[in-house]
């Protein structure tokens, strides 16, 4: 679990490399033609419960995502954030690390790779892996348009991030292995320090999707993002399960564990909506039978 009482003190994003205050206060519409991106603000469900861990931090968990049928489609109909790039992902920026430690962290798994497993192994060794940004900000680096961890298309050792295959090989879950945003993506954690109006102070720990948003204005000029995308909405288990042990990572296993039992009460209760929605004769019947769970609008209706 990243260190809670560090976030106390600091309230940054989780990811240390994007400052939610940098962000546009005002609407930016996204074009909807996008490959079946649905607007940005629309409905949401939202649980709030304290850390059993810790009582003067409080969780607030959108439901509405974590109950949603997002999957990564990377190598399978993913059309990238460039659209001159699309068999690149979300890699063609290189990942910022949050901290030493999570730049520790990448090179020492970095070393364990080699030129079977690693397309850019050389470059790495010679060259390192790291680069900063324009604003200064240390980061994996960019070889051929691209995060230098990422296996490229025909790539005989596969095709794909070279620390996340490892992490496969070795036994370990990815989450040890890459650096801290591309774990956590698309989740995403934020904190808050919130003075009550009877003058307590408490820590807001929001968990919910990594949208558009979350990259900083530069978000918006994305060519194509995953989150929102119904062709990307198409797995048979909702966030909550698939993104486990990004969770876990996260929140910490209780406060985990109080959020899976919110979870699959909604699960319930949104599965039997959509039985008495399914036999109601028109579409704003079933979709008025719907609103009030506020489901994900780009899951499958």
């Amino acid at each position: 679990m990243a260190d809670a009482k560090k976030a106390k003190r600091s309230a940054k994003s989780s990811t240390g490399t994007r400052d939610t205050a940098a962000e546009p206060t005002t609407t930016v519409d996204i074009a909807l033609t996008r490959r079946g991106e649905v607007p940005l603000d629309f409905p949401r469900a939202f649980v709030e419960f304290p850390d059993p861990t810790d009582a003067d931090q409080v969780y607030r968990c959108d439901l509405t995502w974590l109950t949603s049928r997002w999957t990564c489609i990377y190598g399978r109909g993913c059309h990238g954030i460039d659209r001159n790039k699309p068999d690149d992902g979300c890699c063609v920026l290189g990942a910022h690390f949050s901290d030493k430690d999570d730049e520790k962290k990448t090179k020492k798994y970095a070393d364990l790779l080699d030129d079977t497993t690693w397309q850019h192994a050389r470059s790495g060794r010679k060259d390192g892996v790291v680069e900063k940004d324009e604003e200064d900000q240390r980061k994996t680096r960019v070889v051929d348009g691209a995060c230098i961890f990422l296996n490229r298309e025909g790539f005989a050792g596969g095709a794909g991030c070279a620390l996340h295959q490892l992490a496969g090989r070795i036994g370990m879950d990815y989450v040890d292995v890459k650096p801290d945003v591309c774990w956590q993506l698309p989740v995403r954690r934020q904190f808050e320090h919130v003075t009550r109006t009877d003058g307590t102070e408490i820590l807001l720990i929001s968990i919910g999707e990594y949208d558009r948003r979350g990259w900083g204005p530069g978000g918006h000029d994305l060519d194509w993002y995953c989150s929102g995308s119904t062709e990307a909405h198409i797995a048979s288990e909702p966030v909550y399960v698939s993104e486990r042990s990004t969770l876990v990572a996260l929140m910490g296993q209780p406060a985990f564990d109080v959020l899976e039992a919110h979870c699959e009460a909604r699960v319930a209760t949104l599965t039997a909506a959509r039985s008495v929605a399914s036999k109601m004769r028109t579409p704003e019947a079933r979709l008025g039978a719907l609103a009030p769970f506020a489901p994900h609008p780009a899951d499958p209706h």
